[in-house]
């Protein structure tokens, strides 16, 4: 654990210690198990952009499969737990495979109507008590130990919650975890680099309702009874706002948001009576009230506004440089010199009743950079998209390396060696120089989910952040590689794309529009690191629009007008061509 967080972390496993009121007591152990389920939707909602209203129902889930086995068929709670977890993965499986291929409003339309669904279930259940439900719920025994008391579970609850937080921020700061924080708004990008963006939903969505079902297992033997009301929809609603007001994208902050909801809450039931002189649950709407507020003058939570005040005594360190001398990553095996690297045979992309491509064939051997240009709306990007799989051809063929790769995924086309820059920039702008360089190198690492989480794959990190760091010193930005990448301006960020497109280990890289927004003297600077490029013999494609860049670059152009094929030649010839200066100037003269 972090040393600043120890001191805390000791003051809250003393307070059962000290005289303090039972019920701040049992304040906290709620707190604690609302800041697990809490904790799932920071990395389902906060960090992946999965909006998702239906927690409430796995912790359902946890508390009933333990309930039931130990009430029924004395059952050890701790094989309930087992349990517990292991209907809510088949549940989370199923739902996840039925909903997370959706998008916008639908996904948490979708959440609605299966945590309503389950809770009907649950309470529609005869041998589940209905809307009664399972009295009589046995204590938790540890080493012979009885939990029954808030202060002896408190322990308990804490400990998971806290190893819980760890486990997760252990996941983010990691390989996998980068290709999750990849999936809002950066889908196209990651899986250009080669990550299964749907795998890693799939992933966080069971994390998610594990956290909630092992929530639930401890609900339930805090409580000693379980019944339909807390695992409703209004509860998955409030999970929700305390992921928000804590900070969603921020794993402490579920701790916070879990606080001030359960603080603010009591507090209300017992004040808002006496002010409006009535009884009703009035906290419902002040809550309300607070979220809307919270959204509109905090949208990132209260968190990140209590890192800022300790910042002053408590600096945020850079990431510890401890990768010098790590092993290199495996490289691929390279094209001789002059082999057919690229063949693109009368591609095609048909939008509805727009021909965007019409027929385009050129190809591309090794150590060639080539050029792609045109007027605006020749069909350039969408030709890119084509050969990279970010979009379906119509027809065509195109084989890299002389395997058919037309109409494959973007990420399998990236396993194959090719990869890619974007016209619009794409990086993920809370995330370090560095690290949005390293994602770059994710199919040339393997650590998996259970491995970050335990932090054992400490060894593959210091190799890819060693890469990483390697391709920005190519570029010139090694002095900026802690910085955050949305802080940077156009031109910097154009060039931390090739970095991370470089840290795929290429054999062909496609370059959209690379020197947009670079100054003179950068632009120059990037030309010579891509003639560099060249002679260790990788091959360029770029789409560009600076015609002094491109001639001075490329070894071939290919134009295009209106989506079909102008011309393709030296770029001598280009210049010279009479059909390109009437596609340019509207003229031939």
């Amino acid at each position: 654990m972090n040393k600043k967080l120890l001191l805390p972390a000791l003051l809250l496993f003393a307070l059962p210690l000290l005289p303090v009121p039972e019920f701040w007591i049992t304040q906290l152990n709620y707190i604690g198990m609302f800041a697990l389920v809490s904790l799932g939707l920071v990395l389902l909602t906060g960090v992946g952009g999965l909006t998702s209203f239906g927690q409430a129902a796995f912790v359902g889930l946890g508390a009933y499969s333990s309930a039931l086995l130990s009430t029924r068929f004395g059952i050890s709670p701790w094989l309930g737990l087992f349990a517990g977890l292991a209907v809510t993965m088949l549940v989370a499986l199923l739902l996840a495979w039925l909903t997370l291929r959706m998008s916008g409003h639908y996904l948490p339309l979708a959440t609605i109507a299966w945590a309503l669904s389950l809770n009907y279930t649950m309470a529609s259940m005869e041998f589940l008590g209905k809307y009664d439900g399972i009295l009589s719920v046995p204590a938790l025994q540890l080493f012979g130990f009885s939990l029954q008391g808030g202060r002896s579970i408190y322990y308990l609850i804490w400990a998971i919650a806290l190893l819980a937080a760890l486990g997760v921020r252990n996941l983010l700061d990691s390989r996998p975890g980068r290709a999750i924080r990849a999936l809002n708004g950066a889908s196209m990008m990651a899986e250009a680099m080669g990550v299964s963006t749907f795998r890693y939903k799939v992933i966080i969505f069971m994390l998610a309702a594990m956290l909630a079902s092992v929530s639930g297992w401890l609900f339930a033997h805090f409580q000693r009874t379980v019944n339909p009301s807390p695992f409703a929809l209004k509860m998955g609603i409030e999970y929700l706002f305390m992921a928000v007001v804590g900070g969603i994208g921020n794993v402490w902050g579920a701790f916070i948001g879990a606080a001030v909801f359960k603080v603010i809450e009591d507090q209300l039931k017992d004040i808002l009576p006496l002010m409006l002189g009535s009884q009703g649950n009035f906290e419902i709407i002040v809550l309300g009230v607070v979220l809307v507020l919270i959204i509109k003058y905090a949208p990132k939570g209260i968190w990140p506004y209590g890192v800022a005040v300790c910042s002053r005594w408590f600096p945020l360190g850079q990431r510890r440089r401890d990768w010098e001398g790590a092993e290199p990553l495996i490289r691929r095996t390279k094209p001789e010199v002059g082999e057919l690297l690229l063949d693109v045979v009368k591609l095609r992309k048909q939008f509805g009743g727009l021909l965007a491509v019409n027929d385009i064939s050129f190809q591309i051997h090794t150590g060639e950079i080539v050029g792609l240009i045109g007027p605006n709306g020749a069909g350039k990007s969408t030709t890119f998209n084509l050969i990279s799989g970010v979009i379906g051809l119509t027809s065509g063929q195109v084989s890299f390396r002389g395997a058919a790769v037309g109409g494959l995924a973007a990420r399998e086309i990236a396993q194959r060696g090719m990869s890619r820059t974007f016209q619009h920039v794409k990086l993920i702008g809370d995330m370090t120089v560095l690290e949005n360089v390293a994602l770059g190198g994710h199919l040339r690492s393997q650590s998996g989910t259970a491995r970050a989480m335990l932090r054992l794959d400490r060894e593959e990190e210091k190799r890819l952040f060693a890469e990483a760091e390697r391709q920005l010193q190519r570029i010139g930005m090694a002095s900026q590689a802690d910085q955050l990448a949305g802080n940077l301006a156009l031109g910097p960020q154009r060039l931390i794309e090739i970095a991370r497109a470089l840290c795929t280990d290429p054999a062909l890289l496609l370059l959209d529009e690379p020197a947009a927004g670079l100054r003179h003297k950068e632009k120059q600077a990037l030309a010579e690191v891509l003639r560099q490029l060249k002679r260790e013999g990788l091959s360029i494609l770029l789409v560009e629009h600076d015609m002094e860049f491109v001639m001075g670059l490329t070894d071939r152009l290919v134009v295009m007008e209106f989506g079909t094929k102008l011309i393709e030649g030296t770029p001598e010839v280009v210049q010279a061509s009479p059909a390109v200066m009437a596609a340019y100037l509207g003229t031939e003269h």
